[in-house]
């Protein structure tokens, strides 16, 4: 039971918002989660009607079943290693309705506005989309999990002439069918795993497909000696020196499918591993057969449909792709309490907002793997904080962690919006079991003293 007391509040039912609402579910913690849409899973509900979700009709999962599912509940076996967005939402809602919290969930509901209350509480406020009805409630805790991924970043600053383009612009987060693309000269903007997926899309049913980049990137196949690439590493080689394991990852991909450079893309201006990486099996076949052309960053816009690249070079072009990322936004929170310039906001161990007592964030993070089993993780810590099992350090205390943290990622990663969040998989685990196991009790005795 919750022995910190009150009711807790999880935003967002996607993937880590099902997550915390499981493990709060099995610790009998009552909770309430609100949902804008009306079916869980977030992100990967194609055509989600909260109208947030990125998921493309061909997008599959870039990380294996296995190392992807939660711990608590794995994937059908009849699963392909990859499977598709419509399966993963299937397994979703097995989940939900095999732990029986589905009735928890408020759908078609928006979380309009959080903040603090009096005594360390939470005052929050939400909207029936359907009855336009407006309630609120007091919660002990917030746990944030309304993802990253939804609020599309377009290119920042726009292009020279790029208002005066009269060809077409999206950004691949309204994506969804490659029919836009049909009988097009298509110009993709990125390098990054969904830029490559919708490059080779083009590939298949435009006149010509361009695939331009700011910085070339390390193209990792989904495949290696026969298994799934992120299944050849594991808890026990994730400890070793990551100079180590990125010459080991280097070899075995020479050895398999050569270098960037092999294929006509750009040497990347850092090691293998210091970026997130391009997950793609079928870009260098593309590549190989001229089936897309690449091209370096965009320049300018020239006129009419001219697309000037920095190299010089131009080419007509009717529809632009922006693979260009996402902005971190919390539309509930005022900015002067909550928010992300440049992606950028400090959590310790990428969960705890050291300034807000009781306000976690879950998902929030960019692994070197994949995302739901480090929810799972972050909320059952959450969980332990939430019935005072155990405590956090002083705020200063936190916030220097934090500190060396951006300092690590700085060194270990490339400068980028993208990289704000990164965190390796496996350690990252580690460190939330070492916040379980080294303040057992502490968090308990605090709730005493108040």
């Amino acid at each position: 039971m919750n022995e910190g007391g009150g009711r807790v509040c999880v935003i967002g039912a996607g993937s880590s918002g099902i997550a915390a609402a499981q493990v709060m579910h099995a610790r009998e913690i009552e909770f309430d989660c609100f949902e804008l849409g009306s079916e869980v899973g977030g992100n990967w509900r194609y055509m989600n009607d909260n109208g947030m979700s990125s998921s493309y009709l061909s997008l599959h999962i870039n990380t294996s079943r296995r190392t992807t599912a939660y711990a608590t509940y794995p994937m059908p076996a009849d699963y392909p290693d990859y499977p598709s967005h419509f399966q993963i939402a299937e397994y979703f809602d097995a989940y939900v309705d095999h732990f029986g919290f589905r009735d928890h969930i408020r759908f078609r509901t928006e979380v309009t506005h959080v903040e603090p209350a009096p005594g360390g509480t939470w005052n929050v406020r939400w909207r029936s989309l359907d009855a336009g009805e407006e309630s609120s409630g007091v919660y002990s805790a917030v746990l944030v999990a309304n993802g990253h991924h939804w609020d599309a970043r377009w290119p920042e600053p726009a292009f020279e002439g790029q208002t005066s383009f009269e060809g077409a612009e999206i950004h691949v987060h309204d994506y969804k069918t490659p029919d836009v693309l049909e009988g097009k000269r298509v110009l993709v903007l990125g390098i990054g795993n969904s830029a490559t997926d919708i490059a080779v899309e083009a590939s298949r049913v435009a006149d010509a497909a361009f695939l331009a980049m700011r910085r070339g990137a390390w193209i990792v196949p989904k495949y290696l000696k026969g298994k799934p690439t992120d299944e050849l590493t594991n808890a026990v080689t994730s400890r070793l020196p990551i100079t180590i394991l990125r010459a080991g990852l280097k070899r075995q991909l020479k050895q398999a499918i050569g270098e960037p450079m092999d294929y006509g893309l750009p040497e990347p201006d850092h090691k293998l591993a210091e970026a997130h990486p391009t997950v793609s099996s079928d870009l260098l076949p593309r590549l190989g057969h001229g089936e897309i052309t690449v091209k370096p960053n965009i320049a300018a816009f020239a006129g009419g449909k001219a697309v000037r690249f920095s190299d010089g070079s131009s080419e007509e072009i009717d529809v632009v792709v922006y693979c260009t990322g996402y902005k971190i936004t919390f539309p509930f929170f005022d900015e002067d309490l909550i928010s992300a310039p440049d992606n950028e906001i400090p959590l310790y161990r990428r969960v705890v907002s050291p300034q807000h007592p009781g306000l976690y964030f879950i998902g929030l993070c960019q692994p070197l793997g994949a995302i739901m089993p480090l929810s799972e993780a972050q909320s059952e810590w959450v969980a332990d904080l939430v019935e005072a099992k155990v405590g956090l350090p002083e705020v200063t205390e936190m916030q220097r962690e934090i500190a060396r943290e951006r300092e690590r990622m700085a060194k270990r990663y490339v400068a980028s919006k993208r990289h704000t969040i990164q965190v390796d998989f496996d350690p990252y685990l580690r460190s939330l079991k070492r916040e379980r196991k080294r303040r057992r009790g502490a968090g308990r005795l605090l709730a005493r003293s108040r």
